[in-house]
C-alpha cells in the first residue's frame, strides 16, 4: 500500500533532477573570449596575397575608348596617361592620311608590365568623330562596336563547352573629350553622351585646358556639369552605384569638384629647376602635366588607373554588359543566341 506514494516521492525527486543536466551545457556556451595563444595564427589574412598571386598570373585587360574631334590631343593624354607609345599616332599612322569620312574604329593592343603585373592594354580610337560638317549619328558606328563586343562575349558566355577565360574586348572606358571652349557643350557633345551613356562608362575630359584661364577654366566646369545634370546626363561615377558611404563620399567629390577633368597632355620632357617633368612649353613657362596648380592631368590618372580601375571593369560587366545580356535574351525568348557554328550544322542538316 505505501508503494504509490514512494514511486510519486522518486518521481517527484527525478523531475526535481532531470532540469540540472539539461542546463550544465548552457554554461560552457556563453560567449567567451577566444584566447588567441590557444588557437594559434589561422592565416585569414594571406588570402589577399593569394588573389594577388593569381592576377598577376594572368594579368589584366583594360580598354579604353577615346573620342572627340580631331586635334584635341587624344592620342597625346593616351600616351601621357600610360607613359608609352600607346596610341595610334605611334603605330604607324600618318599626319598626312586624310580624315576618314565616317568614323574609323582602331583597336590597338599593348601590353604594359611594371612592379611584375602585366596589363592588356587596349586603345580604342575613333578618328573621324564630329569632323564632318554634316555630323548627324556618327555615334552610332561607336555604339555599334560597344555592342558587338557585349555579343562577343555572351557568344562566348553561352557556348557548351566554353573557354575558362573569356577573352574581353568591351569597351570598359570611354573618355570624352569636350572641346575647350569656355561656352558650351555642342548639340554633338550632348547628343553622344546622351546615347552611350547607357551602355559604357563615359568620362567626361575638357582636352588642352591650357587655353583657357583659371577662371574661365572653373566657370566652364560648372557648366558643363550644369548642362549635364538638365539633359538627365549619367557620368562615370554614376550615383546609383556608390556602394557604401565612404564610396559615396569620395564619388561625390569627384563628382562635384573633379569632373569633367581639365586636362593637358605632353609626352615631352624639359628641364624645370634641376628637375625633369613632362610638359608644354609657351612663351611665358612650361606648363607641367603632373603639376596640379598647372592641370588636372594628375587628378585624372589616379582616377582612371590608380582607384577605380577595378570599379571601372565591374560596372561594364555587372551592370552595362547584364544590361545588356537580359536583353538580349529576352528578346530571343529566353534562349542563349544562335551561334555561327549552330546555324552551319542546323542549315546543313536540312
Amino acid at each position: 500500500p505505501h508503494a504509490g506514494p514512494v514511486e510519486s516521492k522518486n518521481e517527484a525527486a527525478m523531475s526535481e533532477v532531470v532540469p540540472e543536466p539539461r542546463q550544465t551545457p548552457v554554461v560552457p556556451m556563453k560567449p567567451m573570449g577566444i584566447n588567441a595563444s590557444l588557437l594559434g595564427y589561422i592565416g585569414i589574412d594571406t588570402i589577399i596575397e593569394q588573389m594577388r598571386k593569381k592576377t598577376m598570373k594572368t594579368g589584366f585587360d583594360f580598354n579604353i575608348m577615346v573620342v572627340g574631334q580631331s586635334g584635341l590631343g587624344k592620342s597625346t593624354l593616351v600616351n601621357t596617361l600610360f607613359k608609352s607609345q600607346v596610341s595610334r599616332k605611334s603605330s604607324g599612322w600618318n599626319r598626312e592620311e586624310k580624315i576618314p569620312k565616317t568614323v574609323e574604329i582602331k583597336a590597338i593592343g599593348h601590353v604594359i608590365e611594371e612592379g611584375g603585373v602585366k596589363m592588356k592594354l587596349t586603345v580604342i580610337d575613333t578618328p573621324g568623330f564630329g569632323d564632318q560638317i554634316n555630323n548627324e549619328n556618327c555615334w552610332e558606328p561607336i555604339e555599334k562596336y560597344i555592342n558587338e563586343q557585349y555579343e562577343k562575349f555572351l557568344k562566348e558566355e553561352v557556348n557548351i563547352a566554353r573557354k575558362k577565360r573569356i577573352p574581353d574586348t568591351r569597351v570598359h572606358c570611354c573618355l570624352y573629350f569636350i572641346s575647350p571652349t569656355g561656352h558650351s557643350l555642342r548639340p554633338l557633345d550632348l547628343e553622344f553622351m546622351k546615347h552611350l551613356s547607357k551602355v559604357v562608362n563615359i568620362i567626361p575630359v575638357i582636352a588642352k585646358a591650357d587655353t583657357m584661364t583659371l577662371e574661365e577654366k572653373t566657370e566652364f566646369k560648372q557648366r558643363v556639369r550644369k548642362e549635364l545634370e538638365v539633359n538627365g546626363i549619367e557620368f562615370y561615377p554614376q550615383k546609383e552605384f556608390d556602394e557604401d558611404l565612404e564610396d559615396k563620399t569620395e564619388n561625390d567629390k569627384i563628382r562635384q569638384e573633379s569632373m569633367p577633368f581639365a586636362v593637358v597632355g605632353s609626352d615631352k620632357e624639359y628641364q624645370v629647376n634641376g628637375k625633369r617633368v613632362l610638359g608644354r612649353k609657351t612663351p611665358w613657362g612650361i606648363i607641367e602635366v603632373e603639376n596640379l596648380n598647372h592641370c588636372e592631368f594628375a587628378l585624372l590618372r589616379d582616377f582612371v588607373i590608380r582607384t577605380h580601375l577595378q570599379d571601372l571593369k565591374e560596372v561594364t560587366h555587372n551592370i552595362h554588359y547584364e544590361t545588356y545580356r537580359a536583353k538580349r535574351l529576352n528578346g530571343n525568348g529566353g534562349l542563349p543566341p544562335m551561334t555561327v557554328e549552330t546555324e552551319e550544322n542546323h542549315e546543313s542538316n536540312l
